[in-house]
């Protein structure tokens, strides 16, 4: 190869240039991108209901309708948990947006500090959702569903932290490329409870309605699973995606599309039933 056609080489690679991605890496990039933007649909959609409705409600002086949605979410007299859960809502609100600007590459080129900046106040939210929601479950207790379902949040509690910590620990040690591993991995792990929502939607709009669980007590094997899915699921998709990206084999990046481009369907399938059947009503109530 002459030296001008080994320096144009050298500079397309240096320079990513997506048009000279292989066409199984091209399809690949475009049904994760797929799966992301109906992701970013669905989680705005969420923030804008928990400022929507309970932001409305507390700032009206009604915090007592956070119980038209949430069973126990506002107990008269216990100010501390109250707190506790307000702060949760707020944060969890916050970290959409967070999160999505961390995952926005032209934020790393044209920001890194804002980049660094933000994924640290990222990771302490998520630090504080995590001790929170345990808080929730285990000692102000009250919250929906049975011990099973307990153990799958709990899990995702558990899962948050230790990717929070091993993405600030890689970032500290200047691994980038595993940084950014770990800190998809915090992506969709915080997620979790959004994940969940949109889940019970689609199995509610699949099914016609409760199957597999009973809807007075919310228990059921329906839920359980859900509740150990909501963050097994997706950390098992983007593994998938991973290990295509690494690897050159055809069956590995067909799979892999098919899988991300299914996850898209039913996110965005899931998140909009949730929006329309779970979301809403409460706002129009208001």
């Amino acid at each position: 190869m002459s030296l001008p056609a080994v320096a144009i080489a050298e500079g397309r690679a240096a320079r990513g240039d997506r048009m000279f991605l292989p066409r199984r890496q091209r399809l690949l990039r475009i049904a994760a991108l797929a799966w992301l933007g109906c992701a970013a649909l669905g989680q705005l959609l969420f923030a804008a209901y928990i400022v929507g409705f309970y932001a409305r409600s507390t700032l009206a002086g009604q915090p007592q309708r956070w119980n038209e949605v949430m069973p126990h979410g506002y107990v008269a007299g216990a100010t501390t948990f109250n707190a506790v859960l307000a702060l949760h809502l707020a944060l969890a609100a916050g970290i959409v947006l967070g999160g999505w600007l961390q995952l926005w590459p032209g934020l790393r080129r044209w920001a890194p500090a804002v980049h660094r900046w933000n994924g640290r106040l990222y990771m302490c939210a998520a630090v504080l959702l995590a001790l929170g929601g345990l808080a929730m479950v285990w000692i102000r207790g009250g919250a929906a569903g049975d011990t099973a379902q307990h153990l799958g949040t709990s899990l995702n509690a558990v899962l948050i932290l230790w990717f929070a910590a091993a993405a600030w620990w890689s970032a500290r040690q200047r691994r980038m490329a595993e940084h950014r591993t770990w800190a998809l991995r915090l992506f969709l792990a915080v997620g979790g409870v959004w994940f969940f929502r949109i889940g019970l939607m689609l199995w509610l709009l699949l099914n016609q309605g409760p199957a597999g669980f009973d809807p007075d007590t919310f228990t059921g094997p329906a839920l359980t699973l859900l509740a150990f899915a909501q963050t097994l699921l997706p950390l098992a998709v983007l593994e998938l995606y991973l290990r295509a990206q690494r690897h050159t084999g055809t069956l590995r990046h067909w799979l892999a599309c098919a899988v991300l481009l299914v996850a898209a369907l039913a996110t965005l399938a899931g998140s909009l039933a949730a929006a329309v059947l779970m979301w809403w009503p409460p706002l129009a109530a208001g």
